[in-house]
């Protein structure tokens, strides 16, 4: 069992070791200085602050200013280490492409795929909502929630509970058209779970 410094010093070696080869093929920023952080730095940061339930961009700058800033002395304005750890969404799917690979994740036999709702406001502000106009719509959730105006996520994990993909639709978008679009399948798999997801193999 790691401690939290053992953990986070494990998160950054694997980051940067996988990183620096996709940094050279796909090169982040084309001018400019580069940044104090370093991009494996910031996702270091990310996933470590996740992992200790900062979910919210905010929390996790201020946990690992306050308590980590001695490890990370480029770790200064809040403003443009969210901006940087957003600017390296394709560098974070490329990763998890490749862990997902090493893993050997899509070798499973049974996989799972749900949905979840992503209101985007409450449902009385629903008709004035001007933000995502066009984008979201009206859908209904099995919980508590009911009809409810926004998006809807879709979640895949194989039988070992490894998140495989994520898809976000719009909330009245089937089910069914999301599933053959979100994980790479393998002829005679099947995915289950809602019964909107009864979808047999795929090839």
């Amino acid at each position: 069992m790691f401690d939290i410094e053992e953990f986070i010093i494990a998160v950054f070696l694997t980051i940067e070791a996988r990183l620096k080869g996709l940094l050279t093929l796909y090169p982040p920023r084309c001018r400019g200085f580069a940044p104090r952080l370093s991009d494996s730095e910031v996702l270091t940061l990310e996933i470590v602050g996740e992992c200790l339930g900062h979910h919210r961009d905010s929390d996790l700058w201020r946990y690992f200013h306050t308590h980590w800033h001695a490890w990370f002395p480029g770790l200064k304005d809040r403003t443009t280490f969210i901006r940087q750890a957003a600017n390296l969404w394709q560098y974070k799917q490329l990763l998890h492409q490749q862990l997902l690979q090493d893993m050997e994740a899509w070798q499973s036999d049974l996989y799972r795929v749900d949905g979840f709702p992503m209101p985007v406001c409450g449902f009385k502000r629903a008709p004035q909502a001007k933000t995502f106009a066009g984008l979201a719509s009206y859908g209904s959730s099995a919980t508590k929630l009911g009809t409810f105006y926004g998006f809807r996520g879709h979640l895949l994990i194989n039988a070992q509970g490894l998140v495989l993909g994520l898809a976000v639709t719009a909330a009245d978008v089937d089910e069914r058209d999301v599933v053959g679009g979100i994980g790479r399948w393998r002829k005679g798999t099947v995915a289950w779970g809602q019964r909107l997801y009864s979808q047999s193999t795929h090839d």
